[in-house]
């Protein structure tokens, strides 16, 4: 699964420590046999302008990042990838409580497919896989590294992600193992849903709320045949959904081998207050819940 292992966007001593941490097996087992028995600390983030791009690719492009056991929502041999982008508003423990304000605002963007089942079986509440999460700074992609599974994270080169009243781009380029995207537009004046969507959703207020509302994450665990589970909170209002017009698009090496070159279907959510829950690991047949 190739978004799985790091590589830093630059070169020297710092940046081969940072390979080494990121992906040191035997740190992340130590972590998981000490702070695993810990009860999670609930993170917190009043996250901004959170831009979702979607595409309907082949299901069989996407195969060799599902997991085995994991099945994906798809029809007629395609499925559904998101990229969706934003800016944390001070990301960190909620016990922090005003001290939270301390905490930075990083950008983040983190790539996803939509879960059916697990081992047979629906899970319980809306699941996307993660297939990447990407930062604009070495000390967020790393941390997540460090201290959990479910968050597969890479470090962004000149990652850039700004929305105006008018217009908004959002942009990671090539280096290291971040998957690089350049997209663009501005604000449109009425939503509407392009035709290759139509054979997952009957309009798009269907496809705002499956593809917003999700409720908890999956992601393959590099060093064993597990699966790391966490429970989101994540309440978006629908009703506040912005839709946006695509200008210019540059899907980089990793949208294409996904096979998603076509123009994507955006649009924004301004805020939201997001909050990751829980986390544990899955054995083969083990219940999420």
């Amino acid at each position: 699964m190739p978004f799985l292992r790091y590589t830093a966007p630059t070169t020297g001593f710092i940046a081969r420590w940072q390979n080494y941490l990121a992906n040191a097996a035997p740190l992340k087992r130590l972590r998981r046999a000490t702070l695993g028995r810990l009860p999670f600390p609930v993170l917190e983030s009043d996250v901004r302008d959170v831009v979702y791009a979607n595409w309907i690719v082949p299901t069989a492009a996407v195969a060799h990042h599902v997991p085995p056991g994991v099945a994906i929502v798809e029809a007629d041999g395609m499925t559904i990838l998101t990229v969706l982008t934003y800016r944390h508003g001070h990301f960190g423990p909620r016990l922090a409580g005003p001290l939270r304000r301390c905490f930075p605002s990083p950008l983040q963007s983190n790539w996803r497919l939509y879960v059916r089942s697990i081992d047979g079986q629906s899970p319980p509440v809306p699941t996307v896989l993660f297939l990447a999460n990407i930062f604009d700074t070495a000390t967020y992609a790393l941390g997540t590294r460090l201290f959990s599974d479910v968050m597969v994270a890479h470090h962004g080169r000149n990652f850039i992600h700004r929305c105006e009243p008018t217009d908004w781009v959002s942009r990671v380029d090539p280096g290291g193992s971040a998957p690089d995207w350049a997209l663009q537009g501005d604000t449109a004046s009425v939503a509407a849903l392009p035709a290759a969507f139509a054979r997952f959703f009957p309009d798009h207020r269907a496809a705002f709320a499956m593809l917003c509302l999700q409720d908890a994450a999956i992601a393959p665990l590099a060093d064993s045949d597990a699966l790391a589970w966490s429970d989101i909170d994540l309440p978006i209002d629908v009703t506040s959904i912005v839709p946006l017009n695509v200008t210019a698009f540059r899907p980089g090496s990793a949208l294409q081998s996904l096979g998603a070159t076509a123009m994507p279907f955006c649009f924004r959510v301004p805020g939201v207050r997001f909050r990751a829950l829980s986390e544990h690991n899955l054995r083969q047949g083990e219940s999420a819940r």
